[in-house]
């Protein structure tokens, strides 16, 4: 009688026992799941925070009246929003070097005002210039075609179509993460013009279309200094510079909270008529994380 109650006893200290065990495997989930979906809150949150810095920009650079557009050259630009702290910067994409369009000369200008080194920088212009023609010839002062790729143990050759995305340069036979990194902030797929406008260029591109450092300097400087509400000042192609209001636009939207948590959207819109369907703009790209 005893022994069967011993039995007993210690069945049910083990039922106690594997019940704990449930008890706290459970709530160790519901704790891990909860905390999930804090961050999942959190981080959405701080999304569509960054996405708001994108609607003000394009309501902005639309606005009727010029001297209160924000100007399109990386300026920041910051406001609160829901507990964040939004960081915008917009640039003109008229301002950067079409891989599509520009010529050798002009990216290799682009490169060695990047310090690139001058030789590399036009065997590199050479070889984006063979990735988008439809030739298989080499490109003056050096390029890269299919049997350079082959040689270079790469199992594609040169695309023969023009360029997609910029992130397509990683491809290009000779191009590394340096020289890509100093590239992205200043080359466009989406102008399809075979030179930049200087008005909202970044310095690298005014020294590669042959602007001299000082005149260069000067023209920032100037146009750094502008504020909403100012009287416009006067571009290097003359004339009252002035954001077009339409056009397209790189924008990076950065929203930060009190914490330092940050989540940043980084997209290419089209804004104004051309974005169709009488939206205020149209997103040619979008990427919710740090750019390539």
């Amino acid at each position: 009688m005893r022994g069967s109650r011993g039995a007993a006893l210690l069945l049910v200290i083990w039922l106690l026992l594997l019940l704990a065990g449930v008890v706290v495997v459970f709530a160790f989930s519901a704790r891990i799941e909860s905390m999930q979906g804090s961050a999942l809150r959190t981080r959405l949150a701080g999304q569509l925070a960054a996405e708001a810095g994108l609607e003000v920009a394009a309501l902005r650079l639309a606005d009727a009246d010029p001297t209160r557009r924000w100007f399109p050259d990386g300026r920041a630009n910051t406001f609160d929003y829901a507990g964040h702290k939004v960081h915008v910067r917009v640039l003109d994409e008229s301002g950067k070097v079409d891989l599509n369009a520009a010529d050798a000369a002009l990216l290799a200008e682009l490169m060695i005002a990047l310090g690139v080194e001058e030789l590399r920088a036009r065997q590199l212009a050479g070889a984006i210039q063979d990735w988008r023609d439809t030739d298989d010839l080499l490109a003056i002062g050096g390029g890269a075609e299919d049997p350079d790729y082959a040689a270079a143990g790469l199992d594609y050759g040169a695309k023969d179509q023009p360029f997609n995305t910029v992130s397509e340069l990683q491809q290009v036979l000779g191009m590394d993460a340096d020289v890509y990194a100093r590239l992205v902030p200043h080359v466009t797929v989406f102008t399809a013009s075979p030179r930049p406008l200087r008005d909202f260029a970044q310095m690298p591109v005014l020294l590669a279309l042959g602007m001299g450092q000082a005149d260069a300097e000067a023209w920032i400087q100037a146009r750094s200094a502008w504020q909403p509400g100012l009287p416009l000042p006067v571009s290097p192609e003359g004339g009252a510079l002035a954001a077009a209001g339409s056009g397209t636009y790189s924008v990076a939207s950065r929203a930060v909270r009190a914490d330092g948590l940050a989540v940043e959207v980084t997209s290419t819109v089209r804004i104004g008529a051309a974005a169709g369907f009488g939206q205020l703009y149209a997103p040619l790209a979008w990427r919710v994380g740090e750019p390539d």
